[in-house]
């Protein structure tokens, strides 16, 4: 097991130059918990070459490393120019349309009736990130007249916004589909969904999966805010993907929409991870800015399961200093007396099925047993550990015990758990010795110590947690 442990977990993604075994290795000892493939970019054999490596690394180590493949969804992008790029002033008059020869200062090609069909006079178009602004004036099924309402450079190949729109457009492009079926068979724990706009859409690509991954909807578009709680539902986890989401709204809202999107996740039990631009000075910088450092003990003081590093670690020249950053800024926060205390989300009062009862025990037991500073979860599916998690237990870590290997990564990513894989077991005598060989062994308590067990009789029953034991390591 690695030496950094932290309740909120990283997650890292790969590029180039961290898709090698030393890359990977170094990531692993800096503290990533799951490595994120971005669909956007990258070969059949650099994913390959990723997975083998992750695996590697998860055998050297004895840890459970969980694999995200992002898939890119759809991209609107307008066509090239003539002249490469344009420069557009405020007040100029600008049309998109069909026509594919390149632009220049007055046209371009967007090559995408779905959005001519969604446009009215009125709407607003955003383009290159949001920096360039238009209004449509006129609009017919295959072009728009527009004016400049805030101006700037226009590259070829741009991307667009049509903020406040629902498109009629799936988020599963041919390629996603062909990036899925290349995930789930190199054997995924998680495959993230871009460009999610209704519930429909999750259950689309629920449709389409063969593997037993899970689902991390990604929140980055208004629509999909308005649909929040369903999204949640039929998702495993969720992603607050910052960039898309703050170009879609307004920068001012972003803070706001992922406050909601946490406190929401939170609520369900759902793993929830914040991710754009955390860190994204370390692309070039040794250190971090001090808003960036704030921005990520924010998310982590609002309980979030985990934060992510896009560029820092796919194409930064820093990965594994963004990596240690993050993770000293983690434990910082969870150093922090008042952390704990603003944690809880619910009336812990309430349990609504014996297994959330017994759930809300072990915490509770935990937490006034002067020795006790472990919670072991016993789990087959991972539901047990999920609703551990979710209490977050007053900064007392969880080992997952489990005997199924997709289940210990699908953990990787939840709040305070460590995820182990060990041989079936018969029965209690089993799961007593088992405890304290694991325990020892891993350094997670010592002799005298008390340990809060919850577990299912008889075992290998998914779903039966029905047994809340204190045993004396």
């Amino acid at each position: 097991m690695t030496s950094h442990t932290t309740s909120c977990k990283i997650i890292a993604t790969i590029g180039p130059d961290t898709s090698n075994a030393k890359a990977i290795e170094q990531l692993v000892l800096a503290g990533v918990s799951v490595f994120r493939c971005n669909c956007s970019h990258g070969s059949l054999a650099e994913y390959q070459e990723r997975v083998k490596n992750i695996r590697k690394m998860e055998q050297k180590y004895n840890v459970s490393l969980g694999i995200l493949f992002d898939l890119q969804g759809p991209k609107l992008r307008i066509g090239p120019f003539q002249d490469k790029k344009v420069l557009l002033k405020e007040g100029d008059s600008f049309q998109l349309d069909m026509t594919p020869t390149p632009g220049d200062k007055t046209r371009v090609c967007l090559p995408h009736p779905e959005i001519f069909s969604a446009l009215k006079p009125g709407s607003t178009l955003l383009l290159n990130d949001g920096i360039v602004h238009l209004r449509v004036e006129k609009c017919t099924p295959t072009s728009a007249q527009c004016t400049v309402i805030a101006g700037g450079e226009l590259s070829s190949k741009k991307g667009v916004n049509v903020p406040g729109v629902k498109l009629p457009i799936s988020a599963l492009t041919a390629k996603d589909k062909k990036d899925l079926k290349i995930a789930e068979q190199l054997g995924a724990d998680f495959i993230g969904l871009s460009f999610v706009q209704s519930p429909d859409d999750i259950s689309e690509l629920r449709r389409l999966m063969k593997s037993k991954a899970h689902i991390i909807a990604k929140i980055e578009k208004p629509s999909a805010v308005k649909h929040l709680r369903e999204i949640i539902e039929l998702s495993d986890a969720v992603m607050v993907a910052r960039g898309d989401l703050g170009v879609e709204t307004s920068p001012e809202l972003v803070p706001v929409l992922q406050k909601q999107i946490v406190s929401g996740c939170r609520r369900a039990g759902k793993p929830v991870i914040v991710a754009t631009q955390m860190l994204e000075s370390m692309v070039h910088n040794i250190m971090p800015t001090r808003a960036e450092a704030s921005d990520v003990a924010t998310a982590v003081y609002d309980g979030v399961d985990a934060v992510m590093l896009s560029a820092e670690t796919a194409q930064g020249q820093y990965p594994v200093q963004a990596v240690a950053t993050m993770r000293r800024i983690i434990e910082t926060v969870e150093n922090d007396p008042r952390y704990h205390k603003g944690l809880s989300v619910f009336d812990h009062t309430v349990a609504t099925t014996k297994e959330r009862a017994l759930t809300i025990g072990a915490g509770v037991v935990a937490a006034n047993i002067d020795t006790a500073n472990l919670i072991v979860t016993f789990t087959e599916s991972g539901s047990t550990t999920l609703r551990m998690s979710q209490q977050r237990t007053g900064g007392i870590p969880i080992l997952a015990l489990t005997p199924n290997i997709t289940t210990a990564r699908h953990l990787s990513l939840a709040w305070g758990v460590t995820p182990l894989v060990v041989e079936n077991l018969g029965d209690f005598d089993d799961m007593s010795n088992e405890t304290r060989k694991v325990v020892l062994a891993q350094k997670l308590a010592k002799k005298g110590d008390c340990v809060v067990i919850t577990a299912g009789i008889p075992f290998g029953q998914p779903g039966s947690t029905n047994l809340l034991y204190v045993l004396t390591v």
